[in-house]
Order: structure tokens, then C-alpha cells, then sequence
């Protein structure tokens, strides 16, 4: 197949980015593509698109956010909507994964790190990105 992984934590105005090495096991932040509202989504797809095509991308992988009791609520919902839209921008195989607790592991890497409390949102989005990459390229 070829080409690297990219890892995707959509939220209501963020989405956390990710991406693998080139030999598929590691995942590294790349960056948090912000936006105004929930529904301004052109340019948060145009820029996946981009960054799809600057490192050669093969497979998506984006985070589902299911309730801890498994069921799925409105979030579920919108990722599925935000699923479709970028399918019909990018020609790439996107993979739905379990993303529970990503972000409350990633707000703890980052108080472990010694990041402040006020400096985290910038990076919280891509950590949880790379944290459901990385659990889909350990068991894959």
C-alpha cells in the first residue's frame, strides 16, 4: 500500500492532527487546524487535503467518540458528517477508531511534561491525534 498514516481527532472547533513515520509504527503531533465555528469546515478540509498530499498519505484514521457506556451520541454523529465530507475531498481510505479518554490522556502527558494549564489547549488536540494513531498502529 505506501504512503503514511494521518491521524485525525475532530473536534467542535479543532481538529488534532497527527501523522506516522514512513515505516508505520510510530505517530508524531503535527498540528491543531482551528476554526471560527463548528460548521466552518472548508478550510479544515481544504488543509487535511494538503497535508494528505505533502506526506503522501495513504489511510486516515479518525477518532469515533463513543460514550463511555458505548453508546453513541451526538459527537458520534457529527464525525460521521465530518467523515463524509472529507471523503468526498480526499480519495483515501478513512478508519473510524474508538477515541475514549484520548483527550484526558493526553491533558495528563502534558501535566506530566510540566505544560501549564493555560498553554495546553494549543497542543492537547494533536497529543489525543497522535495517541489514537499510535493505538491503531500498535494493533494493526
Amino acid at each position: 500500500m505506501g504512503g503514511r498514516i494521518l491521524g485525525l481527532d475532530y473536534g467542535t472547533k479543532t481538529v488534532g492532527v497527527a501523522i506516522s513515520d514512513p515505516l508505520l509504527l510510530t505517530a508524531q503531533e503535527l498540528e491543531t487546524i482551528t476554526r471560527e465555528r463548528a460548521s466552518a469546515l472548508r478550510h479544515t478540509l481544504v488543509r487535511i487535503k494538503e497535508l494528505c498530499q505533502e506526506y503522501e498519505v495513504s489511510e486516515i484514521v479518525l477518532g469515533y467518540p463513543r460514550n463511555m457506556d458505548d453508546t453513541e451520541g451526538f459527537r458520534c454523529q457529527d464525525t460521521l458528517e465530518f467523515k463524509a465530507l472529507l471523503e468526498k475531498r480526499v480519495d483515501i481510505p478513512i478508519t473510524l477508531i474508538d477515541e475514549q479518554l484520548t483527550t484526558v490522556y493526553a491533558d495528563e502527558i502534558l501535566e506530566e511534561s510540566g505544560v501549564a494549564k493555560k498553554d495546553r489547549k494549543k497542543y492537547i488536540d494533536q497529543i489525543a491525534a497522535a495517541i489514537i494513531l499510535q493505538e491503531y498502529l500498535d494493533n494493526k
